[in-house]
């Protein structure tokens, strides 16, 4: 992909916008050394000047410590919460922005003067005193750290704490190790504004705490004294910080980028190192059961499975509940309050009962959900239960033992999809969700990787299930397939049954099935499709008028001189270097192998081998 760039034309006024704006922010500092000369340098109380600066410094970093304590937990649960009277308060908190620093003053005087409740209890020392100072800067200085923490937490993907959950951590240890390391990059720029706010307050300061000085206030009181030639060098220690914190800004940019910039490369070689040679088939027999109910405002789930298999795949359109079950299974819905019922047995062991940390599964979202403050190494250290013998296993069998020190950023899709698996299976995980694991892949990594997959299913003892909406996928890499739509079980089954004998022709549209319909046994066994078409089996088996399905395999029908059907050829498809010709017979459109030239005919006589055309009764699951 080429780098982004700017048109010449474009680029133009957008550079004198940015001059022009860098030349105002620049003119004062630049104004101010001209002035130089002209301070009043003799007269300056250096005493008063430093006992200053130590107040500021000293009230701004314990407010912004304080700040830092409630702003940041305050962030998280409003970004993470739906409620309006959270929304409110999140409303509230951010009203000292819009506030002057004098109208702050007064309300906190309101609340902490000496002649007020508050300011009561604790003898009038909440004002005019460091602790009024501190306040005051905490006040006004609270929502540039809020905002930050707010914005920050709401940007990270609510994944990274299910799959930690699935990992075996707790809540406290889910904040802790990868809400906050994660979130920390824009919560670490808001406490440096916050900081910097609180150093430089002086409306609300001066009105709760005219003393002690805080520089600011200092400052004031000598330019009503003394004027404008004593301000240089009482501005000497603000203009020190300002700049301290530009140098520290543009190396932290500098190192970013650095980091940003290693990489490594993606070759096919490293997706098939992920390929484990295939093993004896697990001792344990474990199977897998739910019964799932869930509402999410209208959408309604009523899920009902008991496989006798233990690879299994849930294939459905989007918005048919497939990962909202993962999720259930993996009980990361148990706390929401639309949850009506939830019952999962894996063996003997109800996972119902228990939290997501105690159900040791292993859960890959479709981004694979790695840490990305976290190397390979430490992704498989992260599980609570992870077997360090265990996580050197799978990092040789899949081919990472080289990439133990790298970040998910520097991994490529296979690597990524394999460092997953790997965390997964140091817990000895004994249910594997995979959602829709290679959608993001082209079709040749997909297919290199759905084979590594499916490998390591025969070396793993554990039950996995696979939610796609790729019928191909879901055959290659289950033994059982469940098909869902709108919420509801459509059909479940062996994957040769579903195949073979979908239950309804819906079922077949998702499975992707040519050839499918539903018609009318007739009198004389044949089937009538209701279409401008009556199809002739070698045998029916049903009472005429009974409601069948039909299809016709696609290889059982063939051009010929003198075919019982006349059809139009509107395509012709190469699919994996075979050809198929899409045929229009009546009012319905079948897909034949198109291997003969006859094909390549706008209109065609067909013959449709009789024992190709299969019978059987809907059923519904």
């Amino acid at each position: 992909m080429k780098p982004f760039s700017v048109r010449p034309g474009a680029a133009r006024p957008l550079a004198w916008l940015a001059a022009l704006l860098a030349l105002y922010l620049c003119a004062p500092f630049l104004a101010g050394i001209a002035q130089i000369g002209q301070a009043d340098w003799a007269n300056v109380d250096w005493r008063q000047t430093w006992s200053a600066v130590g107040v500021s410094v000293a009230s701004a970093s314990v407010s912004t410590l304080i700040v830092l304590l409630g702003g940041v937990p305050l962030g998280y649960f409003l970004a993470r919460s739906t409620s309006r009277r959270m929304a409110v308060l999140g409303f509230v908190v951010q009203l000292p922005l819009a506030l002057p620093p004098l109208t702050s003053g007064v309300l906190l005087l309101f609340l902490l003067g000496p002649y007020s409740f508050v300011g009561s209890l604790f003898g009038g020392t909440l004002t005019d005193s460091f602790a009024g100072i501190v306040i005051a800067e905490s006040f006004v200085s609270a929502p540039f750290l809020h905002l930050a923490a707010h914005s920050a937490f709401a940007a990270v993907d609510p994944v990274y704490e299910d799959v930690a959950a699935t990992l075996g951590h707790h809540a406290g240890s889910r904040f802790l190790r990868i809400m906050l390391p994660i979130a920390w990059p824009a919560i670490g720029a808001g406490l440096a504004l916050a900081w910097l706010r609180a150093f430089g307050e002086f409306g609300a300061t001066v009105m709760v705490a005219y003393h002690p000085y805080s520089l600011p206030v200092y400052t004031y009181v000598m330019f009503g004294s003394l004027g404008l030639p004593a301000m240089m060098p009482l501005l000497l220690p603000t203009l020190a910080i300002a700049i301290l914190c530009a140098a520290l800004s543009i190396c932290r940019r500098r190192g970013r980028t650095a980091s940003d910039a290693m990489g490594v490369a993606d070759t096919a070689a490293e997706e098939t190192a992920g390929i484990v040679p295939g093993a004896q088939a697990p001792a344990d027999d474990t199977r897998l059961a739910f019964e799932l109910e869930h509402r999410a405002g209208a959408f309604h789930l009523d899920v009902r499975w008991a496989p006798s298999a233990r690879r299994l795949a849930i294939v459905g359109p989007s918005g048919s509940g497939k990962s909202m079950t993962l999720r259930l299974i993996a009980g990361l819905e148990q706390n929401k309050r639309d949850v009506s019922h939830s019952h999962v047995m894996l063996g003997d062991i109800d996972l119902a009962a228990l939290p997501p940390e105690r159900r040791r599964i292993g859960y890959m979202p479709q981004d694979y959900g790695l840490f990305p403050h976290m190397t390979v190494a430490q992704q498989l250290a992260f599980p609570v239960a992870a077997d360090a013998a265990g996580a050197r296993y799978w990092l040789d069998h899949l081919g990472l033992s080289s990439l133990t020190r790298h970040l998910p950023s520097q991994l490529s899709f296979g690597q990524r999809q394999r460092v997953a698996l790997a965390r997964a299976l140091t817990q000895s995980s004994q249910l594997l969700l995979f959602d829709e694991p290679f959608s993001a892949l082209d079709t040749p990594r997909r297919r290199l990787l759905q084979a590594s997959l499916r490998a390591l299913q025969r070396d793993i003892d554990a039950v996995t299930i696979v939610v796609t909406h790729d019928p191909d996928e879901a055959a290659l890499l289950a033994d059982e397939i469940l098909v869902l739509e709108h919420g509801r079980v459509l059909q479940a089954g062996p994957v040769r049954e579903l195949f073979a004998r979908p239950a309804s022709v819906r079922v077949a549209e998702l499975l992707g099935l040519p050839n499918i319909g539903e018609g009318i046994v007739c009198d004389d066994g044949g089937i009538d499709t209701q279409a401008g078409l009556v199809l002739r089996p070698d045998a029916c088996g049903h009472d005429a008028g009974s409601r069948v399905l039909w299809r016709v395999a696609p290889d059982g029908m063939r051009a010929a001189d003198h075919g019982a059907y006349t059809g139009r050829i509107e395509s012709l498809q190469l699919r994996r270097g075979e050809r198929y010709a899409q045929v229009r017979i009546g009012d319905l459109l079948f897909e034949a192998r198109a291997d003969e030239s006859a094909f390549d005919n706008a209109s065609t006589c067909l013959h449709i081998d009789p024992s190709s055309i299969s019978i059987w009764l809907p059923a519904l699951v």
